[in-house]
């Protein structure tokens, strides 16, 4: 399958590589699909490129890349949508990915939402943010320590992308 996108032009991608959002996102209910998009340039970064927007596309990095010591804590109501044991919490990098949604503003240093990351069912695909309210974690976790420089990234325009 193809889809053209505004930022890696036209992607690749086989049906068993999209992510599927039974709820959408949070801003974003309609956007149900996404492939994962990594480019050896920029690891470990990730692409969520969205199959029904060009447009859109979110910056993510595995939360353990952020944070080695994440505890990530899924609710009962996010199991299900998963399509994951209710008894017991899932096993990053076994059962689960789990990835930092990425924010970057003009002039502000970027920031990781590990409040509410993006969880995704190793084993079918399917994949929800989801949101730790107790978990202490911010959504806006700074990624440069106080005095480290930002380093910007080309443009990704015209890159191959491989999928997650």
């Amino acid at each position: 399958m193809q889809f053209q996108t505004r930022h890696f032009g036209v992607i690749e991608y086989e049906r068993q590589a999209v992510f599927e959002f039974p709820a959408g996102l949070p801003g974003f209910e309609d956007e149900r699909e996404f492939v994962a998009l990594e480019q050896p340039q920029t690891r470990p970064i990730v692409f969520l490129q969205s199959l029904k927007r060009p447009e859109l596309c979110f910056i993510t990095l595995p939360v353990q890349t952020i944070e080695p010591n994440y505890r990530l804590s899924v609710s009962a109501e996010d199991l299900r949508l998963l399509e994951l044991a209710e008894d017991k919490q899932p096993e990053m990098g076994k059962d689960v990915v789990c990835l930092a949604i990425v924010a970057v503003a003009e002039g502000q240093p970027p920031t990781a939402n590990l409040l509410a990351p993006v969880v995704v069912n190793l084993r079918n695909r399917r994949a929800v943010q989801a949101i730790q309210s107790d978990s202490g974690y911010s959504h806006r976790h700074p990624l440069l320590a106080a005095g480290e420089e930002e380093t910007v990234c080309s443009s990704c325009a015209g890159e191959s992308a491989r999928q997650f």
